[in-house]
């Protein structure tokens, strides 16, 4: 572990110095993660890249990729964009990334099962803003809106998501 990485914990979420509080999947954390579990998956994730929603905030970092119109998260195990940003239109099972809500207006990617999807374990684990405190994820980090604009302005090429495997329910 370094300075740089931020590390989950029952109390939530730590970087730099600080604890953050956080939601995780409404699956708990497991190791043997899944699609469709909704769990979050232990292990250390690299942080492979930055979204954003250029309409609603300034880009958070030099590296933030805005967030276009017709911008997808493909999450059809059984197609060969599984687990990568694809393009409307878009035939085959995917997320919306410019959602009506605030959810995804800043998304911090992670290296879960990317760039090569293993198929069925799960597409993308992102740290993104809470519905709200206690309310669970799909198997994403959730954040107050500040906190995760506190902490996107933190991360360094070096910086990693470490799920502790002794946090696993299964």
């Amino acid at each position: 572990m370094t300075r740089f990485d931020m590390v989950l914990t029952r109390q939530g979420l730590r970087f730099r110095g600080r604890l953050f509080r956080c939601t995780i999947g409404r699956g708990g954390i497991r190791t043997d993660k899944r699609e469709g579990d909704g769990a979050t998956p232990t292990g250390t994730h690299r942080i492979v890249g930055m979204l954003y929603r250029p309409d609603r905030m300034a880009r958070p970092t030099d590296w933030a990729v805005p967030i276009g119109p017709r911008d997808l998260w493909s999450d059809d195990p059984k197609h060969e964009d599984y687990n990568l940003m694809v393009r409307a239109p878009y035939p085959f099972s995917h997320e919306k990334l410019r959602r009506a809500d605030p959810m995804y207006d800043l998304v911090i990617l992670t290296g879960w099962n990317w760039p090569r999807a293993e198929r069925g374990r799960g597409s993308a684990i992102f740290i993104h803003q809470w519905r709200g405190q206690g309310r669970p994820t799909a198997g994403c980090i959730g954040l107050d809106r500040g906190d995760l604009r506190q902490i996107a302005r933190g991360i360094r090429y070096e910086t990693r998501l470490i799920v502790p495997d002794h946090l696993a329910n299964g």
